[in-house]
């Protein structure tokens, strides 16, 4: 039986536990799209905090695809370096990194309700909520460049030296928007039923497999529930991570919402049965998140079965040793870093 702090071997990859960062958007790119300082020590910090994976934020794939002006980038080459300085650091540190690929689709520019500098593109011409901006429907040329920047993307994501990917085809961005019959009204190939909506998604992953190795793992987040009667159900996302792993997905991060503009109860692991039902149902892997602040929380959704990842957010925002002392609450055996163990004899995290 599995445990927190196991080993966990996708493809070539194996991780030293079953913690991930999960991808938060920090806002403070500059206005050319590339990771600066403060990604440098807020990554770096949770290596060194010893979480299994460090999974960078939402990275547009294209300059009209960012969430915000303050978004990350790999829409061109200058892009690279930064974030491989980032890769370079956290793997000294014990810590795979991945990134997140993103393209907002009609939440670009979301403080400014997609009035930005470009026309936010969706599956159909309907706007995320009153007052927000109406966005273009993609056409089939629209799509296929939209595929292509996906797989330049991750061309220079293997450049930058990173270990996984992951499509984020949740919250209501592009990817999301085309699998849910909230969103996508098309009634061409990529509309209509589960075939034709899950069919960007398809290619997409399909592209970025002609460039990220077979040795590599490749991640999608879904939105397992969009909150709304029409919508989509776990079912429905444990259907799409069956379909998507035979593209060559090997993981289905598991989220909800941000298609419509509502605002779901939460509360603690209230996303867990959502990555259960996928890991059952779809026949994939899952990473469960959502409110996972404890150490035996977040072991027992390993311990029995529901996820075979732990995707933690504002847990790590708020500590980012979380790990280490989640190891020694289960009474795990982990390393500090060399620099914070020894302080002139005195042990790095005290007898109580």
């Amino acid at each position: 039986m599995p445990h927190l702090f196991d080993r966990l071997t996708m493809r070539d990859l194996t991780l030293r536990n079953r913690i991930m960062m999960s991808p938060m958007c920090q806002y403070v790119a500059g206005a050319d799209g590339r990771a600066t300082d403060w990604h440098l020590v807020h990554y770096g910090s949770r290596a060194v905090g010893g979480v299994g994976l460090v999974m960078i934020e939402a990275t547009a794939v294209e300059s009209r695809g960012r969430i915000s002006a303050g978004d990350l980038g790999l829409w061109n080459d200058e892009q690279i370096e930064p974030l491989a300085r980032i890769a370079r650091f956290c793997h000294e540190h014990g810590a795979a990194v991945g990134v997140q690929l993103a393209h907002a689709g009609r939440k670009a520019w979301s403080s400014d309700r997609g009035y930005g500098p470009e026309t936010p593109v969706a599956p159909s011409a309907i706007p995320f909520d009153r007052d927000w901006r109406t966005p273009e429907a993609l056409d089939d040329a629209g799509i296929d460049a939209v595929v292509t920047a996906f797989g330049e993307a991750a061309a220079r994501v293997l450049e930058a030296g990173l270990d996984v990917i992951e499509i984020h085809g949740a919250h209501g961005y592009l990817v999301s928007t085309f699998l849910s019959p909230l969103a996508n009204q098309r009634d061409d190939a990529y509309g209509g039923d589960h075939a034709g909506r899950v069919r960007l998604a398809e290619r997409v992953t399909e592209r970025i497999r002609e460039v990220w190795p077979e040795t590599k793992p490749l991640f999608i987040r879904l939105s397992c529930t969009d909150w709304a009667d029409g919508g989509n159900e776990p079912s429905d996302a444990a259907l799409f991570g069956r379909i998507l792993r035979k593209r060559g997905v090997d993981l289905v991060d598991c989220s909800s919402g941000g298609v419509v503009a509502n605002r779901p109860r939460v509360s603690p692991g209230y996303q867990v049965p959502f990555a259960s039902c996928v890991r059952l149902e779809g026949e994939v892997p899952t990473a469960a998140v959502g409110l996972i602040t404890r150490p035996e929380q977040a072991d027992a959704i390993v311990a029995t079965e529901q996820a075979d990842l732990v995707a933690l957010g504002r847990s790590l925002l708020r500590n980012p040793y979380w790990a280490h002392h989640a190891a020694r609450s289960l009474g795990v055996a982990t390393e500090w870093p060399a620099s914070y163990r020894v302080i002139e004899g005195i042990p790095a995290y005290p007898e109580r």
